[in-house]
């Protein structure tokens, strides 16, 4: 297990304050340090097995980083701060809608931000067990109130991922001076400021054409140095600068999203194509050429071959993290307040910063214009949920492994690039931390074995909840939350 450590210099220092002090997360980390990290564990922490196949698959990765801060109390010292990879997904696939099974024994979502976060729900379980059975060093405390448990206060989590997450957020502003997925519109549509949506409005017949971003890959784009966008290196797809931000006041123009100007007075004439189709019964996208193509804001699903799937995209799963936690119903029973993530991480990708903030906060915001995600429906929460005001920002380190990279790589390759079949989940924990899955099962499963109800992912529904059945087995039932009073007894669970 890679451990990264760095120390600070301890503010106040031959000033006479000896205060506690908690490093701000500017100064804690870097997003590049962040990326790094995930990236050396990626590569000296997980075999070979679920890994794309050389020039020809790519991969979409996800991790989440324990920050640690140790302060020492004399004032002449400094802070310590330890950097540790807890979980990792990868992944780009989900399964339809027919292939969903009841018995929770499938993984229904392995796009790596899924992976990585299920992953991060086992290690919770296990950190949980070592606090509450084994008496041990854990991430967790005892809490106020008897029986519950909180994160240690000198902890946080920090969520990378190599690539934006698809749906809202992957929906990009394009400026009129780069290179576009479409064919240049004229400038009568780039002024028009109403964006006009409709389920019956005919899509155009080149609309695969449009969402088709291979044909960027190899694109170069030169800009001025300190424009909106910059160039990326090695052949990329073009990543808008707005820098590794942190996160402010959403602005008027990302809740309402009817805006044709960037922030730097250029004209926004496109938009990134998402594959992730809107919600049945929701406002639906125009399919109009150019920056009306889609509605932003709105909830979607990942897009399947054929088979329709019910998996909400990685956007809309992170904006509920950012409300709900990520720890899940069951860990929920024995915890004083939800874990919420302090930061996002994006590795170097097609980015828009006001994109992002759009997807994962701006949309909860009470003049939002998806009903969906308006204020009112997220404020009736239980004591210690809310919308969390985190922190987003981007690296400029490369995934190896992304569809940019792999891309850029190939030279007189005709063979088709194609996404990894396979999803790799790795969580710190003793036991098996490794699991490599196909199409929800384990990978190398045959027909027959699907069947056996004992072979499934360790990270799949049924699994975290034997995982959580255990934990209560080892713990007697008078120091169970009283929100377990009804739960089934260790006889009958």
């Amino acid at each position: 297990m890679r451990v990264f450590v760095t120390s600070l210099p301890q503010p106040g220092v031959g000033l006479g304050a000896c205060a506690p002090w908690r490093a701000s997360s500017k100064t804690m980390w870097t997003a590049d340090e962040i990326a790094q990290l995930c990236y050396k564990h990626y590569e000296t922490q997980l075999s070979k097995q679920g890994k794309p196949e050389p020039n020809r698959e790519w991969t979409l990765l996800a991790a989440v980083v324990k920050v640690q801060s140790t302060t020492n109390q004399a004032c002449n010292k400094s802070v310590q701060v330890t950097k540790e990879v807890v979980s990792m997904g990868t992944g780009t696939k989900c399964i339809g809608l027919s292939k969903m099974r009841k018995t929770g024994d499938v993984l229904n979502d392995s796009h790596a931000e899924i992976i990585a976060r299920r992953s991060f729900q086992r290690y919770l379980l296990h950190q949980l067990y070592l606090a509450a059975v084994l008496k041990e060093n854990s991430v967790f405390v005892p809490g106020i109130e008897e029986r519950l448990w909180k994160l240690r206060p000198d902890l946080s989590f920090v969520f990378f991922s190599s690539h934006t997450p698809c749906g809202d957020a992957s929906i990009i502003p394009m400026l009129e001076f780069e290179d576009q997925p479409c064919c240049p519109i004229s400038r009568d549509w780039a002024n028009n400021q109403l964006i006009e949506t409709s389920d019956n409005l005919k899509v155009p017949e080149d609309k695969r054409k449009c969402e088709d971003l291979d044909s960027l890959v190899n694109k170069k784009i030169r800009l001025e140095p300190r424009s909106p966008a910059r160039e990326l290196a090695n052949g990329t797809a073009h990543c808008q600068n707005l820098g590794a931000q942190e996160f402010g006041p959403v602005p008027q123009s990302i809740i309402n999203s009817d805006t044709r100007m960037a922030p730097g007075g250029a004209k926004v004439v496109d938009v990134h194509r998402t594959g992730a189709k809107c919600v049945p019964g929701e406002a639906g996208d125009s399919g109009k050429p150019g920056a009306a193509y889609h509605q932003v804001g709105l909830l979607r699903v990942k897009p399947g071959r054929g088979d329709r799937t019910c998996s909400m995209s990685c956007s809309d799963k992170l904006a509920r993290w950012n409300v709900l936690g990520c720890q899940g119903a069951l860990l929920m029973h024995f915890l004083e307040e939800p874990i919420y993530l302090s930061a996002v991480v994006i590795g170097k990708c097609p980015y828009s910063q006001e994109a992002m903030q759009r997807a994962l906060i701006g949309r909860h915001a009470p003049n939002c214009i998806s009903l969906t995600f308006r204020c009112q429906n997220v404020s009736a929460l239980p004591k210690g949920f809310g919308v969390q005001q985190i922190k987003i920002q981007q690296s400029d380190l490369l995934f190896e492994q992304s569809r940019c990279a792999v891309q850029a790589k190939r030279v007189n390759n005709s063979a088709r690039l194609v996404p990894c079949g396979a999803a790799i989940s790795w969580s710190a924990v003793p036991e098996q931390p490794l699991d490599v899955t196909a199409n929800g099962f384990p990978q190398g499963m045959t027909k027959k074995g699907i069947r056996n109800l004992q072979i499934r992912s360790r990270i799949s529904k049924v699994e975290l909840f034997r995982s959580f059945q255990n934990l209560l087995n080892s713990i007697s039932e008078d120091r169970w939350p009283d929100s377990l009073s009804e739960f089934p007894t260790k006889e009958t669970a």
